[in-house]
């Protein structure tokens, strides 16, 4: 998990995707942390995307690296607990701390609860790290 985590922080930004009925939907994300384990995500609970992922978990993620690029795949769920919210707020203070605060009831967290993530090259072969 940690290779994920730090891949995805190197990247800067990444891009998420969700889906509304049949249409995709695909916006920057730059936040990430492992905690108990886990992938997690932030958002603001009053956007979109927000919505998006409560009805239907599935997301997939990308970002590239130093001429290599990484997909993230699974399904997500909302944590709620503000031990999930403080290590997200620990990990990416510099980024998040302009706009949330741990408590002020719109700064989510989702955790991936299965999926995958696969580094792309053009010189190797794939490799598949298990969520």
């Amino acid at each position: 998990m940690n290779e994920v985590v730090k891949y995805l922080q190197e990247c800067g930004t990444f891009y998420l995707a969700t889906v509304e009925g049949d249409q995709p939907h695909v916006r920057p994300f730059g936040a990430v942390c492992e905690f108990e384990g886990k992938l997690y995500i932030v958002t603001n609970n009053k956007k979109e995307v927000y919505n998006q992922m409560k009805a239907n978990g599935k997301v997939e993620m990308c970002g590239m690296n130093k001429g290599t690029w990484i997909r993230v795949k699974g399904v997500v769920k909302e944590d709620t607990r503000r031990e999930a919210r403080v290590a997200m707020m620990e990990e990416n203070k510099k980024s998040l701390q302009s706009m949330y605060t741990v408590d002020d009831n719109l700064m989510t967290v989702f955790a991936f609860e299965s999926g995958s993530a696969t580094v792309y090259s053009f010189t190797e072969e794939p490799k598949v790290i298990n969520l």
